[in-house]
Order: structure tokens, then sequence, then C-alpha cells
């Protein structure tokens, strides 16, 4: 699979972001994970992002995110492209890019460098060793200390084959449609704020086709059928799926800092699908948050089932 195929792949459907197991000494759970990207793989997804943000890249051990892409590479046996969270400094990315690529993924998600504010020179030079240290087809992810703009953008694009992705994370609706405009077809787009399903309806119009379910791994099946509800357009699904579920989700997921990764191990909680906690400095939902967010999975639920 060519980075163009990977990137055409996974702009036609919904992608999965699995959560990443632990044990209770929070070392990696292989088993578990392996047997969660099992029951996923039941659900028809276009591509399957291990080690991303939602399965928690930003605490791995650089050795472990490799051991986790070559046990979800292997889970996923073919069906779909595996892609991999990739980050950090640019000396330890580009190791880890070559160390993914070997692991068997066909892509790499690149997380902002750590820490420090750059400018866009400094950005698109670690953007561009990262393209350079692999054939895999890479995504950059604009978010917090990396903000690449259009022209920056289209630069690295000339420069490097398999620059194939954007991922957007920050929300800015004119850099958004500066991006879109001026690359068009040349990059697949990737809804990438949290939580992905309250930005899908408007960014689709803006050419984002796709986005990182995280939903999807505790309610796989409402997941979907809100993807199919936005590519759809249809506007009284998208509307129920919101004022259902997703906003109240929000509001339990604004109430402490963190909490974006804290509660999807939650809901597989709620789902009897134990994953382990997070990792520090991320810390576990209550359990009384834990039962408010298992009253609203069993009412979406239900609702999807009465809907079918």
């Amino acid at each position: 699979m060519s980075p163009q195929e990977m990137a055409q792949r996974i702009g036609g459907g919904l992608l999965s972001f699995p959560v990443t197991h632990f044990d209770r000494d929070f070392a990696f759970d292989e088993a578990a994970y392996r047997e969660h990207l099992g029951w996923l793989g039941g659900y028809d997804v276009a591509g399957l992002f291990a080690a991303g943000g939602t399965g928690e890249f930003f605490s791995l051990r650089p050795q472990e995110v490799p051991n986790i892409v070559r046990a979800a590479v292997e889970e996923a046996g073919g069906k779909v492209p595996v892609l991999a969270g990739c980050g950090y400094g640019t000396a330890i990315a580009t190791d880890l890019a070559k160390e993914i690529e070997a692991a068997g993924a066909k892509g790499l998600l690149l997380l902002p460098p750590y820490l420090v504010n750059s400018t866009q020179d400094g950005l698109a030079a670690h953007v561009e060793a990262v393209c350079r240290a692999t054939s895999l087809g890479v995504i950059v992810y604009n978010r917090d200390n990396a903000v690449l703009n259009e022209d920056t953008l289209a630069r690295l694009c000339e420069r490097n084959a398999n620059l194939v992705g954007y991922k957007d994370g920050i929300g800015d609706v004119e850099l958004m449609m500066r991006i879109y405009a001026k690359m068009g077809d040349r990059l697949t787009y990737v809804g990438g704020l949290p939580t992905a399903e309250t930005f899908a309806p408007a960014y689709l119009e803006m050419g984002v086709t796709t986005y990182s379910s995280a939903i999807f791994n505790f309610m796989p099946e409402w997941a979907l059928a809100f993807y199919q509800a936005v590519r759809a357009r249809d506007k009284d699904a998208i509307m129920a799926g919101l004022n259902g579920f997703v906003l109240p989700y929000i509001a339990l997921r604004n109430r402490n800092a963190g909490y974006a990764v804290s509660i999807v191990k939650a809901g597989m909680r709620a789902i009897g699908r134990l994953a382990g906690g997070v990792r520090p400095p991320l810390t576990d939902m209550t359990d009384a948050e834990l039962q408010e967010l298992t009253a609203l999975i069993e009412r979406a639920n239900a609702g999807l089932k009465a809907a079918a």
C-alpha cells in the first residue's frame, strides 16, 4: 500500500483510535490490548491508529511504541491499514518512524514535538526530517505548539511525496479553509478536535471526510451510525446524536483537565471491557462520574436499538 493509497483509504470511513491497555502496575497489557482490537475488528472502519493520543502516546516509553504497533498490525491482519503515533523531539521522532515502519505500520500520525515552540521553518525541518526517515505515509497533526500554515504545508508537500495527510486539532476555521483551498485533494483531511463528533458536520463542508473517534472504543455501533449520519448530512440524526449523547458526554469530559482520555477508559469500564487506568500525570474519573457515564451510554445504546 503506497502512502497515497493509504491516505485515500482512511479518508473514506471512520477511524479507530484504540486505548492502550495497562495492568495495575501501568505496564502494557498486550493480551488485553489484542483482545480489544479483535473485538473492534468486527466493525467496519477505514483505519486503525495505534499509540495515538487516545492511546496515551505522550505517556509511553519510546521502546513501547513499536511493540504496541506490532501487536496492532498482527491483530488487524491486513484488513485495515494500521498507523501509529510518532513524536517527541526530531531525533527521537525519526528513530521512532523507522521502528514503526519495521513493525509493519502503513503510516504515521506526527504529533507536535515535545515542549518547545518554534518558527514555521523550524517546524518544517522537523516534519521533513521525519518524512525522509521513512517511506511510510505521514499525517501531520496541527495542534498546540505545532501549527503549520498553508504555505508551509504546500512547500513540505512539494518536497515530500509521502506527506499525505493533515489532521486538525485547533479548530481554526479560517486556517482550515486556507489549507483546503490551497492544497485541495493533495492531502487527506482528518478531524482531530476532542470530541471529534461535535465538529464533524461543519468540518465535512471543508473537505474533512473522516475523523478520529475515541467513542468507537466503547460504543462502536453508535459511532459508526453517527459517522454515517454525518456523511449523509442527515441533520435530524446528527442533532439527535449530539443532544442524546455527545454534548452530555462533553460536559462530563470537561470536569477535569486530561479527561479527554480518562473518559474513554471509563467508557470501557462502563461496558465491562477493562483497559486499566490512565498513566500519570492523567487521573481517572471518579466512581460517581463513572456511574453518570454508564447511564448515559446505556440510554444512547437503547436509543440506537429502538431506531434500528
